[in-house]
């Protein structure tokens, strides 16, 4: 019984190895494709986009070397599960430029409504202060947006997680992280 039992750990551990060493290389690319596809769709003038010191933040510049702002990666829990968004900010990190959800798994129909028309809030919001959420009424300042009603709790993530990686990539660029 224990030979059979670790013959068959074994043979099981072998093809898990197998599958992995095969499929991360295409999980790696199409994440990098996804990624690169967020960007243009938050800067499609874009022209060039580069790498950063700092982890999953890109510097995106125009044909003639304006740089138009800074996309990053930020990744947060949210009401199911992670939720793993791009983001654009303005050259002086004070204007959002937009966010695309790259994965989630939110709710249908209520949590996963983050990557429609909630995300679009986003765009041209201001950033120079904390984005903040409000409840069952419309922004009334700059820097809110609107929650999305029964799911308080993705619209919560999505402003936190924003937030956080938003002070992180304004110390970074700030301390030379360029």
């Amino acid at each position: 019984m224990v030979t059979a039992l670790s013959v068959v750990g074994i043979i099981s551990a072998v093809s898990l190895v197998f599958v992995y060493s095969y499929s991360m290389p295409r999980i790696i690319e199409n994440t990098n494709k996804a990624t690169q596809n967020g960007i243009k769709n938050i800067f499609p003038q874009a022209d060039k986009i580069e790498k950063t010191s700092m982890e999953g933040v890109f510097k995106v510049s125009s044909r003639d070397g304006e740089v138009l702002g800074y996309a990053f990666t930020a990744a947060g829990n949210g009401y199911q599960g992670t939720i793993q968004m791009i983001a654009g900010v303005d050259g002086g990190i004070t204007r959002m430029i937009g966010m695309e959800v790259l994965e989630s798994q939110e709710t249908p129909g209520l949590g996963a409504e983050i990557a429609g028309d909630f995300r679009k809030q986003f765009s041209g919001l201001s950033v120079g202060s904390p984005i903040e959420y409000v409840k069952n009424k419309k922004p009334e300042k700059p820097g809110q947006i609107e929650a999305i009603t029964g799911a308080t709790i993705s619209s919560r993530a999505v402003v936190n997680t924003l937030n956080a990686r938003i002070q992180e990539i304004r110390e970074g660029i700030k301390g030379g992280g360029k």
